[in-house]
C-alpha cells in the first residue's frame, strides 16, 4: 500500500506560481512512476507530468516549459512547481503513484484545488 497526501493548492492570479507537494508513505520502494494529474469541472482527469524512479520526466505539451516535476527521495515527497499559471490550469490536482508489480498497482491522493484567476 502507498498513501499520498497533496498540499500547496490555492488561489493565484494569472502569471503567478504555486508549488504542489505530494507526501508519500507506505511501500514507496515499490513505486516506479509518480505523476501529477488534473481534473477540471466537467472534464476527465488528465495527466500533467510524470517522473520515474530513475529521474526521467515528461510533461503534457500544455504545461511543458512552465511546470517542473521533481522528487526528494529522502523526504518521500514529489513536487510540482507551476509557473506562469493560466486560468485554464484551474483544476483539482491529484498525485499518482504506479508500482513495479505485475500488474501495476495505482494509488491516488485526495487532490488539491488550484484556481487561477484572470
Amino acid at each position: 500500500q502507498v498513501q499520498l497526501v497533496e498540499s500547496g493548492g490555492g488561489l493565484v492570479q494569472a502569471g503567478g506560481s504555486l508549488r504542489l507537494s505530494c507526501a508519500a508513505s507506505g511501500n514507496t520502494f515499490s513505486v516506479n512512476v509518480f505523476g501529477w494529474y488534473h481534473q477540471a469541472p466537467g472534464k476527465q482527469r488528465e495527466w500533467v507530468a510524470i517522473i520515474t524512479s530513475g529521474g526521467t520526466t515528461n510533461y503534457v505539451d500544455a504545461v511543458r516549459g512552465r511546470f517542473t516535476i521533481s522528487r526528494d527521495t529522502a523526504k518521500n515527497t514529489v513536487y510540482l512547481q507551476m509557473n506562469s499559471l493560466k486560468p485554464e490550469d484551474t483544476a483539482v490536482y491529484y498525485c499518482n503513484a504506479q508500482t513495479r508489480h505485475v500488474p501495476s498497482r495505482t494509488y491516488w491522493g485526495q487532490g488539491t484545488q488550484v484556481t487561477v484567476s484572470s
